[in-house]
């Protein structure tokens, strides 16, 4: 259809002479003439199933559905406009007309209707002069609901720069004023709505979401907004998913995989009322269950969706624009219509059969529905009364769109307004010149919408330099009333006017979840634990989780627990923090007891061996075993078993100073004496030549020096440890977080190590030592027990190592001691036993006869194997090249002491009889 467009109210009758009218007639419209005449566009119709043009062939006609919802909107406008022309403060010299036309929320509908709206039409046929029967144009059109027929309408009008005010087009993309400038609404941006939705699925702790939406541009620009918002609360989109608006059975089949697929079942649903009954039906159809929709401002108040498919909507939040309370007089508007009046127009009298299913005699309705035998229905009794039934068209609870195109009316009426405010020669336009309110041009009466600054029903309206009004919305909870009809309850709202932290209130004791959710979580969390919400799910349905180790919680549904102090730990049930538990090895414990008892009785036991030892000083036992050795060899391990205490008690840093170099001297000192002992005997039974010096280097003094040299390497050690990186106390929380492990830490691992190092290394020597001097006679054969008690003693402590880093705590200590205790156990019992043994008990062997005949037994195996002669006669090689170096005086007699050394003949009896005169 070509139709001539004018820009303005005026004719040319020169122009219109040429003007014909080509294409069907439509005549479905309400229209009422006036000085401006508003056109309207609603979409009282919509189709559930759309076909795609091939362009091939005449297109059918689509099968529309009607919405009663939709014809409120436009009684809504009637109303407006009656109450503004019934006012004397609005427009009392200029009267408002109405040119309303049904869009049926497609694109080539709408453009048509549009284009007979901004043109006028021919009336009965007339292909005359169009100055003479057609209607009034409209020079500002209300409408459309869509966004993308809203865009397609405004790319139509852009050249001659008609406003167009839509009431429920949302998209974001409309607010761009360089593409879209004669373009306002009354709805919010979805940028705004976008915000609220983020901020809600944030507060709810979901972070796993699906999107869905209708191939749109309004579903496009609104999920690309919200998939960049979300980013900053943490919200993942699951799935994002767009399908076409001819809703096909693959088209379905494809979304519900997507969604059974996935892990979330939170979905965020971008479309119309439309769409969602064709996605519901197939929801039905799989028995797919337990989803949480939350709807977009398109659906989020569409009460005909809960008809039909209430059971899968139960607990859909959403947020819906702002609502009117009540428009005084609407009411009664929309229920005055009565059975004689409705034949006036087709909208009225095709709601009025779809309502009570019934025909009326001479009806104008002619449109058809699917699946609907119109002709099979019965005729209207005249006593139908709409109070009797409900219907979307007479209920007023909601009046969020109806409010909108209530605003929309006014603020063509207050631009209208404050232009025949102006003064001639003051005016905005050229030559400071002013509009006619009665004769102007479209993008005059723009100028003034722009600007326009009101009240509607005490709420206060202005827009944004982009033409959008500030965004304001109810949060919106689909719940079952006790009689089963949808009951929309606010549970919450969104001002984008609050500040940024308050714009979204909730009040979640309000909230119904869907059916099988909203109990999920019966019991609330008792303190010691908190909630952890379950992802995707809503905020009832949580999990009691227990304070992680060392926080407490003392509230009940707590969300987070804190954390105690660092001397402080959780009780048992983990809802208030306690002192942590002091350990270390004390006197008043059991273990601390029984070492400390074991620590004095060796000291006692070695204490009394030296008395039994001092008291048979003169046998020939005691002093053929090196008495003064002996003496002090019982000292240094009496002193070993008391540095046991030093490990028992809390440890401090004196202590902990004092402890470990104690136990390396200590032990060092028993050591050297063992191994001043084992050379002694070795050298005295060694030395074959009669006459020989050797043992001149081996006396009393050389021995005692020789154990202050062991010693003083340990005591040296010890010191450069105490004077770099001392030992000292601390309070251990590593190896248990509710224990407080107050332990001895070496300072320098290194230290700790050298004074273990240095004390094998003594051992070590004097195992070699005593194991090469095993076979001597029975009698004076110390050398064997030695050997044995070094066994011992590495026995102890290379199990000490692997145990000590193993353990932690007290038991450390303790393992420590033990190791202390045993090794000087082995050193007293293995060396000292024997010699008791005999000195108590068989005090016969005790004399010199014994001893003779013991030392005489076997004189030619004393000295072991080969290996073990060529050994000791390197040692003794040593020990002349030393003595040649220091007596160059005597390098013959040395020289004889060397051939005499490697003779392997010895005379047992005269090294006997020596050393018992010694």
């Amino acid at each position: 259809m070509f139709l001539f467009l004018f820009s303005g109210t005026s004719r040319s009758t020169a122009a219109l002479a040429n003007c014909v009218f080509l294409g069907e007639e439509e005549e479905n419209s309400v229209y009422e003439d006036g000085d401006v005449v508003i056109g309207g566009l609603f979409p009282l119709h919509y189709s559930p199933v759309y076909s795609l043009p091939t362009y091939e062939t005449q297109p059918t006609p689509n099968m529309y559905n009607f919405s009663a919802r939709a014809l409120r909107w436009i009684q809504t406008m009637i109303f407006a406009i009656k109450e503004i022309n019934q006012r004397s403060d609005l427009l009392p010299q200029l009267k408002l007309g109405f040119h309303i036309r049904d869009s049926c929320d497609n694109i080539p509908v709408s453009l048509r209707a549009l284009l007979l709206l901004v043109n006028g039409q021919n009336i009965n046929g007339s292909n005359l002069i169009c100055a003479a029967v057609h209607r009034t144009v409209s020079p500002v059109i209300i409408g459309d609901a869509g966004s993308g027929v809203s865009m397609a309408l405004l790319r139509s009008l852009g050249s001659f720069h008609i406003p167009l005010v839509s009431y429920f087009a949302s998209c974001s993309c409309l607010s761009n004023q360089r593409e879209f400038p004669t373009f306002m609404r009354t709805m919010p941006s979805d940028a705004f709505q976008i915000r609220a939705l983020a901020r809600l699925v944030s507060y709810f702790g979901w972070t796993w979401v699906g999107l869905t939406g209708v191939e749109s541009d309004y579903a496009r620009f609104a999920i690309q907004l919200f998939l960049q918002e979300s980013v900053q609360y943490g919200v993942c989109a699951a799935y994002t998913h767009f399908y076409p608006v001819a809703l096909s059975q693959p088209a379905l089949d494809e979304l519900l995989d997507v969604v059974q697929m996935a892990s979330s079942k939170v979905i965020i649903n971008f479309s119309g009322e439309s769409e969602m009954q064709g996605i519901l039906r197939e929801i039905r159809h799989r028995n797919i269950t337990g989803l949480q929709w939350i709807a977009s401002e398109a659906w989020a108040t569409a009460t005909l969706l809960w008809e039909k498919f209430g059971d899968l909507l139960m607990g859909t939040l959403g947020f819906a624009i702002r609502r009117a309370d009540v428009i005084p007089g609407l009411e009664q508007h929309l229920t005055s219509l009565r059975p004689s009046n409705i034949h006036e127009s087709a909208f009225l009298a095709e709601f009025w059969e779809e309502t009570f299913n019934c025909r009326l005699n001479g009806s104008v309705n002619s449109h058809s529905h699917g699946g609907d035998n119109y002709y099979d229905r019965l005729p209207c009794k005249g006593t139908e009364n709409l109070e009797d039934v409900y219907s979307p068209y007479s209920d007023v609870t909601q009046l969020r769109v109806s409010y909108n195109v209530y605003k929309a009316v006014y603020l063509v009426a207050h631009a209208l307004q404050d232009m025949s405010y102006c003064k001639v020669g003051k005016g905005p336009f050229l030559n400071s010149t002013c509009a006619d309110p009665k004769h102007f041009k479209p993008w005059q009466l723009i100028h003034y919408m722009k600007r326009a600054n009101f009240s509607a029903l005490g709420a206060k309206v202005n827009f944004d330099q982009n033409g959008d009004p500030i965004a304001y919305y109810d949060l919106m909870n689909w719940q079952r009333s006790p009689d089963g009809s949808l009951a929309l309850v606010k549970v919450g709202f969104y001002d984008a006017s609050s500040p940024a932290g308050y714009s979204l209130v909730i009040n979640d004791s309000m909230i119904q979840w869907p059916v099988g959710k909203q109990v999920c979580s019966l019991d609330s969390c008792p303190p010691g634990s908190r909630i952890a919400r379950r992802k995707g799910e809503p905020i009832c349905c949580f999990d009691c989780v227990p304070c992680a180790e060392g926080e407490v919680s003392n509230k009940t549904d707590s969300l987070e627990c804190s954390r105690c102090s660092d001397d402080t730990w959780p009780n048992e049930v983990r809802d208030h923090c306690i002192p942590k538990t002091i350990e270390y090895l004390s006197y008043h414990e059991l273990m601390g007891m029984v070492l400390c008892v074991v620590c004095v009785l060796g000291a006692c036991i070695s204490l009394s061996i030296l008395a039994i030892f001092f008291t048979y000083r003169d046998t020939p036992l005691v002093r053929a075993n090196n008495m003064e050795l002996s003496f002090l060899l019982m000292v240094f391990l009496s002193v070993c078993f008391l540095v046991g205490l030093l490990f028992i008690g809390e440890p401090s840093d004196w202590l902990c100073r004092i402890r470990y170099p104690a136990f390396g001297i200590s032990f060092a000192l028993c050591i050297s004496c063992l191994l001043a002992k084992t050379v002694v005997v070795l050298m005295a039974f060694r030395s074959t030549l009669p006459g020989s010096n050797v043992m001149k280097w081996f006396g009393p003094s050389q021995q005692r020096a020789s154990v202050l040299l062991g010693t003083a390497v340990q005591v040296i050690i010890c010191l450069i440890w105490l004077l770099t990186s001392p030992p000292h106390a601390n309070n251990n929380t590593d190896y248990h977080s509710a224990i407080i492990i107050i332990e001895c830490v070496t300072g320098s691992e290194v230290g700790f190590w050298c004074v273990l190092g240095y004390i094998g290394i003594l051992a070590c020597m004097c195992f070699l030592m005593a194991f090469l001097a095993r076979k001597l006679p029975d009698n004076f054969n110390e050398a064997k027990f030695i050997t044995f008690s070094m066994l011992i003693f590495f026995a102890v402590w290379i199990t000490f190592i692997p145990v000590y880093v193993s353990t932690a705590g007290k038991y450390t200590v303790a393992v420590h001691i033990f190791a202390i205790l045993a090794s000087a156990f082995g050193l007293l019992f293995c060396i000292f036993a024997p010699k008791c043994y005999i000195i108590m008990l068989k005090p016969e062997k005790n004399s010199k006869k014994n001893m003779m005949q013991s030392a005489a037994r076997k004189p030619r195996d004393m000295f072991g194997s080969r290996a073990d002669s060529l050994l000791i006669s390197s040692i003794a090689k040593i020990i002349t090249w030393v003595h040649r170096k220091a007596r160059r005086s005597k390098l013959k007699k040395i020289g004889r002491l060397k051939q005499v050394l490697n003779q392997r003949a010895v005379a047992v009896h005269v090294h006997t009889k020596a050393s018992l005169q010694e």
